[in-house]
């Protein structure tokens, strides 16, 4: 079992190394996506003027009818003091070619006193990386590896990345147990004092895999550094390579199994299939009725949170409205913020998200991005993740090291070896 153990954990380890760390490295960024943001670009989110903001939905107009290529798709419903309003746009679908448009940017900022344009922009945008969208360049990088297209099908790169957190939480367990000293068997002929002693320092044998002995060569410091590190952040290391798993390949594979596994509430994107990207569902109610209906609902369900933010889904026909306090909408601790699903074309309720309610596997389900991004424990477990995406590229790094090392010794030795007929001929007969 250990030999071949060794050699799973060496060839899933080579398979995944490159990957790891291009994920660690980037996470560890990520996980201060906005404020990285708006750093780099206080000339998009901050703003000048003073008075009164205009309605965000009054806003959306005139995005649109400045340019009638876009349809506003996600937007917050209220202004932050200081801070323009960040609108994210869809294309229409141009009725010449029967394909969408391509307007060169998907995210449009506002002032939301004024109504002026302050900036355009296209995020996730692979190239040219600029200021504006390195922070998103980063994102995307991160879950899809930035692949294009082929096919019809856009989700290749985060297919792969999918599957690459499959072997790395098989991997998990693998490494984990290859930490273990080669344990003596039972022998019956053993007094019990002898078996107790023995099992005692199999426990003392173990103890050395969770330190690093700085005074060793170059390649113990190395392998030390690889055991220990993967021991002392083993079950983190776990729950990251299976959250990206399951947020990866969240439809193809993670919610059949969890609908096995225990009742999972279908959710209204789970019972309808997307629409091809080229052939949208525009929706035929006014985002205003869709508004007021989910206030009211929310009224009546007793929801203290105001309405924060909506977005609709062109490929399902969906509105979603969220509620929260405006600044909110990046994501304080918990599983995110109730919701209200309503459908595109006759406005009806199709469903709600409500944190921390439902089934054992709908709250597992919920909790998959927050635990992933370390938002479940608001910024303690960001600060962790951050962390953690460093660890990983470390063990990366050091896993390679280690084989290469290893490998070189094994092809000394052959090359040794296969050398000795030559140096010491067989006497002669």
């Amino acid at each position: 079992m250990r030999p071949f153990l060794t050699l799973l954990h060496r060839w899933f380890g080579l398979t995944i190394a490159g990957f790891l760390i291009f994920s660690g490295l980037t996470g560890a960024v990520i996980s201060w996506d906005h404020e990285l943001d708006e750093w780099l670009n206080p000339h998009l989110h901050e703003r000048a003027s003073q008075g009164p903001a205009l309605a965000s939905l009054e806003l959306a107009r005139q995005v649109e009818a400045r340019d009638p290529r876009v349809t506003v798709s996600a937007l917050p419903l209220a202004a932050r003091p200081g801070e323009t309003l960040a609108m994210y746009v869809q294309p229409r679908r141009d009725p010449a070619t029967g394909r969408l448009y391509e307007p060169g940017y998907n995210e449009v900022f506002v002032d939301p006193t004024t109504g002026a344009e302050i900036g355009r922009r296209e995020w996730g945008q692979a190239w040219p990386i600029t200021r504006e969208t390195v922070v998103s360049f980063l994102y995307k990088l991160h879950y899809s590896l930035h692949l294009p297209e082929m096919g019809g099908i856009d989700r290749w790169g985060i297919w792969l990345l999918g599957g690459i957190a499959v072997l790395w939480t098989i991997d998990c367990f693998t490494g984990f147990y290859l930490t273990l000293p080669v344990r003596r068997g039972q022998n019956p002929n053993r007094p019990a004092a002898v078996e107790r002693q023995l099992a005692r320092g199999w426990w003392r044998r173990w103890k050395p895999a969770w330190k690093i002995k700085t005074s060793g060569s170059a390649y113990r410091v190395t392998f030390d550094l690889h055991r220990a590190f993967s021991l002392w952040t083993w079950a983190l290391l776990f729950v990251v390579a299976f959250t990206a798993f399951s947020l990866n390949l969240y439809r193809e594979v993670f919610l059949p199994v969890m609908s096995q596994v225990s009742h999972l509430t279908p959710t209204p994107f789970m019972q309808r299939k997307p629409n091809d990207k080229h052939d949208p569902i525009e929706a035929a109610v006014p985002y205003e009725r869709i508004v007021r209906q989910g206030r009211d609902e929310a009224a009546r369900r007793g929801w203290s949170e105001p309405l924060g933010g909506m977005f609709y889904n062109k490929r399902y026909g969906i509105f979603s409205l969220a509620f929260y306090q405006p600044g909110d909408d990046h994501g304080a601790a918990g599983v995110g913020p109730p919701r209200l699903y309503y459908d595109g074309r006759d406005g009806r309720l199709l469903g709600d998200h409500q944190p921390w309610v439902g089934t054992a596997a709908d709250i597992f389900v919920q909790a998959q991005f927050p635990v992933h991004s370390g938002r479940i424990l608001g910024l303690p477990g960001r600060i962790l993740i951050s962390i953690m995406g460093l660890v990983v590229a470390l063990l990366s790094v050091t896993g390679v090291v280690i084989w290469w090392r290893k490998r070189a010794a094994r092809v000394s030795v052959r090359g040794k070896t296969a050398a000795l007929p030559a140096a010491y001929p067989a006497p002669a007969e």
